[in-house]
């Protein structure tokens, strides 16, 4: 019988990191390159679409918090542009306020959680929402 770790192999998926905060964006990277993820961040909305559009993330976390154009009107625009329609966005917050959520929801979010969300968490979210096209094929 495997363990939870190596049922749950993220190796190789692309991930996109967009927040304002240095900090979060160095940890986020940190800990998912050690899970085997290829990583990208961007600090903002705008710098994100380009990155978006080159990269091609099979997940994106997206900070709700951003100056100038923040993570509902991103994910709006995440959701309206061709190549990343389909991209699931988990959107990260300081709180997990059920405004947030319903707010997220709204403007396609798939998921929602708080900031920093522990190892475990994240490989579960990446995992379920990365893998079903690959289970369905």
């Amino acid at each position: 019988m495997t363990d939870q770790h190596e049922e749950l192999d993220i190796s190789g998926v692309k991930i996109a990191i967009v927040d304002d905060a240095k900090t979060i964006r160095m940890m986020m990277s940190h800990t998912l390159k050690g899970m085997g993820c290829e990583v990208e961040c961007a600090e903002d909305g705008y710098k994100a679409l380009g990155m978006l559009r080159r990269f091609k993330p099979d997940l994106i976390f997206l900070d709700i918090t951003m100056p100038e154009l923040d993570g509902y009107q991103t994910c709006t625009l995440i959701r309206n542009a061709e190549d990343t329609r389909n991209t699931p966005v988990v959107m990260l917050s300081s709180s997990d306020g059920i405004f947030d959520i319903a707010k997220g929801r709204a403007r396609g979010a798939t998921a929602h959680v708080t900031k920093i969300p522990p190892e475990s968490v994240l490989r579960e979210l990446i995992y379920n929402h990365t893998q079903r096209n690959a289970a369905a094929a």
